[in-house]
């Protein structure tokens, strides 16, 4: 069956008669053995080769919302209302949350996945095989992210969510299988409630996956599917090439692409991005209490399944214009409008006097025409079976005949649509902290401008800017009044107080020179390193030897943009100390090109050092090694088994993982535990701290013990203002200095660098510094690396004083107990001597970390003299 293109977007009359709706404007044919090669693709091509999702194609229309990588987009309006019922795939949007998993032509029929759990009859199979022996269907099918409006919500309060506008929806003609009939060939066991889905995109915190309720799996009416077609092609990789699930009425985070298995299971998903994403939590629980509240996230009377009523205005577009004098009447509006659950759409109305009188719009419902296909009729090889079907899969559509002359007279044109089971869009907003199910009444302001009207809608999608709400907010505007930011009678008095927004000016004001990237790349070294921030350039040569991470550290990043990185882990302090090193702001065309040449894979020749100074590096977790309770040894293989790491004695290194949700980078500084000698291998040594009831647990520490084995983490460096050269022979901040002592104070995982140190001085015979290591821990259990700690003390007895001391030591302790305090550290370490040549390494806590300066600065030690790592 062939399906033509036609201009005919809408009819109003009902249809007696079987008549397809009209089709994308684009001829889809039915490929044969159900597979169609990439290189068919006839769309507008986009390619953006320096990120891992190099092999796919994108339409350049499609709006980014999370930058270059990964590719989270939306189409224009306009252009997605213009191409009608069916969303082509090259404006179909797209949620990925990480790369997408590469799958070559001829491995399509091969992909495996599994039915298994609380099955009877586990089964493991292939595409070819849930082609060859299942029935086969075809459903137009309404996905929507829950997302969707989320800009909205962002500019009134951020939200930990990126900015969706209106265009998070689409629509297609998906064919695959049943999964009821998957089920039921497995045999769901008794007591079993969920069935999960997991796909192959791997991410920092695990592979995506979700559930649903059994009930629902297993409900025809539902029409929940495994499919592998796409408007007839074989499914685009962004869109699940070569397998996904495809759940009509609920948010699109269920419907998982790159499937690989199907679980039964009795409870729900326990997957990271089932618990972590995709919920509505209460209004009141804010960005930063939520991260205090795990049992929160976990209650499932939060999480969303449905979607909830919700329509939007498509034209007039955004700042539109409609003139005044050129004869026109009316107005047409049109829009869509879509409903969750099976429910139908069955009223939308618009009003012109914010709510105070409503007009009924003209509905369509495309959907329909479906529903009179006859009996057994195919489309793309799979059998239409809508015609008994009562649920609603799809989206519809309204318009409205508006008379120019109530244009003018009205400050704003607002809809609201209801379901058939009586639920109509709020009026007000109702925000939450992932920004999720937005759906208020529309508003389209009308503006009045000479000889024509103007019309703004809400918000523009992503960063970019214009909308009524965002001019409503910079011009100090309350949008939760209830009055749509406008000041009513009385609310001087009565205003309420907007969150105040942390703002850090980090420029110059005076400084208006404009940089190229010619000049700026003509810094990009050890000798004056400028650096990019938000568009300014920054000269680093006056903080080199300041720098609290090195003079590696500005260097490393000379003649780049480095926001990412400097925002994540620098303090209001650090950018405060900005507009000193301001020096200009990359011109425009500049800051394009820098943005476009990001650095690219690595050579395919195998590079001798693992660690770049300028470029992140991918390491795989091979193995993740229990130390004690809280504390792993997490084990990375590098690129090749002879390759070194490249990091100098008691420097560290950068670990970069990504916020799974917000894609926001989570980075910190690790010493790893590995010998500069080893090849092929980085082992990190960390301390897990997790939430509790009474405090907020670590980020990046959990983030990193969620990483499934197999998953790549990002590294880079080296950093650090010191380095141990040997013999004595030390360098800080790029001076060098003689030691013939070395006092090493350190508590939990601060071990690490000190660990690095000391196995330095103690492997070399020729090596007579000598080494007083002060470890201090509550219980016996904390002392890290004790092993091999009493191994490298038992080298050389006279060389090397290890003394350990508990607060809450166990009955069989036998060493020190007590805090680390100054009788401590004068008893065993005493006033600084004459000669300058001892060093205080200090690496703990920070309480412990400021206890110690105080303690030493008080025995007669000079700053100069204690160094923090």
């Amino acid at each position: 069956m062939e399906v033509h293109s036609s201009s005919a977007m809408r009819a109003p009359e009902p249809k007696t008669a079987f008549q397809l709706p009209p089709s994308p404007p684009y001829t889809v044919r039915d490929p044969p053995s159900g597979a169609e090669s990439e290189s068919d693709y006839s769309g507008p091509a986009c390619r953006v080769d320096e990120t891992p999702d190099n092999h796919v194609q994108r339409d350049p229309r499609l709006i980014r919302l999370t930058g270059i990588h990964p590719f989270n987009v939306e189409a224009p309006l306009s252009d997605l209302y213009d191409e009608g019922f069916i969303t082509s795939k090259d404006l179909h949007y797209v949620r990925n949350h990480g790369p997408v998993p590469r799958v070559a032509d001829e491995e399509i029929m091969d992909w495996k996945f599994t039915v298994e759990g609380m099955v009877e009859m586990p089964v493991t199979m292939t595409l070819r095989d849930l082609i060859q022996d299942y029935d086969q269907v075809t459903y137009p099918i309404t996905l929507v992210c829950a997302g969707n409006r989320r800009k909205e919500q962002n500019v009134v309060r951020k939200t930990k969510g990126f900015s969706w506008g209106a265009a998070g929806v689409s629509t297609a003609l998906w064919t695959g299988v049943a999964l009821s009939d998957l089920l039921m060939r497995a045999v769901p066991r008794r007591g079993a409630r969920y069935v999960c889905f997991e796909g192959a995109d791997k991410l920092p915190n695990g592979y995506y996956g979700t559930s649903v309720k059994l009930n629902w799996a297993l409900d025809p009416n539902r029409g929940i599917m495994v499919a592998y077609k796409m408007n007839g092609e074989t499914l685009h990789p962004d869109h699940g090439k070569p397998l996904r699930i495809v759940i009509p009425g609920q948010i699109g985070g269920r419907s998982v692409k790159w499937l690989t298995r199907i679980v039964v299971t009795s409870e729900p998903s326990d997957n990271w991005y089932h618990i972590y994403d995709n919920r509505v939590l209460p209004t009141m629980i804010s960005p930063e209490a939520s991260a205090d509240l795990p049992d929160t996230w976990k209650d499932d009377r939060y999480a969303i399944y449905d979607l909830n009523t919700n329509s939007a205005t498509c034209y007039p577009a955004h700042d539109e214009e409609v003139s005044l004098t050129a004869g026109r009447e009316t107005y047409k509006f049109r829009g869509y409008a879509y409903a969750g659950g099976g429910k139908r759409v069955t009223r939308l109305e618009v009003t012109l006097d914010r709510g105070r009188t409503w007009i009924l719009a003209n509905l369509d419902y495309p959907e329909d025409q479906y529903r009179l296909a006859p009996e057994n009729e195919t489309l793309y090889g799979g059998r239409l079976d809508l015609s008994w079907r009562e649920a609603c899969f799809c989206w519809c559509f309204w318009d409205l005949d508006i008379p120019i002359s109530q244009l003018k007279e009205a400050d704003d044109v607002m809809i609201r649509a209801m379901d058939d089971s009586m639920m109509v869009q709020p009026r007000d907003m109702y925000w939450s902290v992932l920004g999720m199910m937005n759906n208020p009444w529309y508003r389209v302001v009308i503006h009045k401008e000479g000889d024509h009207l103007r019309f703004e809608h809400p918000t523009q999608p992503a960063l970019m800017p214009g909308g009524w709400m965002d001019r409503v907010k910079k011009a100090g505007g309350n949008l939760t009044n209830g009055f749509w930011g406008e000041k009513v009678s009385g609310e001087e008095e009565t205003v309420v107080e907007q969150e105040a927004e942390k703002d850090i000016c980090m420029v110059n004001e005076n400084i208006k020179r404009e940089i190229s990237i010619d000049e700026l790349r003509k810094h990009d070294g050890e000798d004056q390193p400028w650096f990019v921030l938000n568009g300014q350039v920054y000269d680093g040569t006056k903080f080199l030897e300041g720098h609290p991470g090195g003079a590696a550290s500005i260097i490393g990043a000379a003649g780049q943009d480095v926001t990412e990185e400097f925002m994540t882990i620098h303090s209001e302090n650090a950018k405060a100390m900005m507009p000193t090193y301001h020096i200009g702001t990359l011109d425009a065309t500049s800051l394009k090109l820098l943005s476009e040449v990001l650095p690219g894979p690595d050579s395919t020749s195998p590079r001798p050092i693992f660690l770049q100074s300028k470029v992140w590096s991918k390491a795989v977790l091979t193995e993740k090694t229990q130390i004690s309770s809280d504390t792993k040894i997490f084990s990375f293989a590098l690129d090749h088994e002879a390759q070194l790491v490249g990091l100098p004695v008691g420097q560290h290194l950068m670990l970069r993982l990504r916020d799974p949700a917000t894609r926001e980078a989570i980075i910190r500084a690790y010493t790893p535990i590995s010998e500069g000698s080893e090849a092929g291998r980085l082992h990190v040594l960390v301390k897990i701290y997790y939430d509790t009831a009474d405090r907020k647990g670590g980020r990046m520490t959990q983030a990193l013990d969620a990483i499934p084995v197999g998953e790549c983490v990002e590294f880079k460096g080296p950093v650090g203002k010191f380095e141990y050269l040997g013999r004595g022979r030390c360098s800080v901040g790029g001076r060098e200095r003689r030691v013939r002592k070395f006092v090493m104070v350190c508590a939990g995982s601060g071990i690490t660098p000190i660990f690095q140190v000391l196995r330095a001085v103690m492997k070399d015979r020729e090596d007579e510094t000598r080494c007083l290591v002060l470890d201090g821990n509550r219980v016996e259990e904390d002392i890290l690396c004790k092993e091999e700690l009493d191994d490298i003390a038992r080298m050389d007895g006279e060389k090397c004083e290890l003394v350990y001391t508990l607060t809450r030591p166990g009955p069989g302790w036998k060493g020190l107990k007590g805090r680390m305090d100054r009788v401590l550290f004068e008893s065993k370490v005493g006033a600084p001597p004459g000669d300058g040549q001892a060093l205080v390494l200090i690496c703990g806590p920070e309480p412990m970390e400021k206890s110690v300066q105080e303690i030493f600065t008080g025995m007669g030690w000079k700053d100069e003299d204690l160094l923090f790592f």
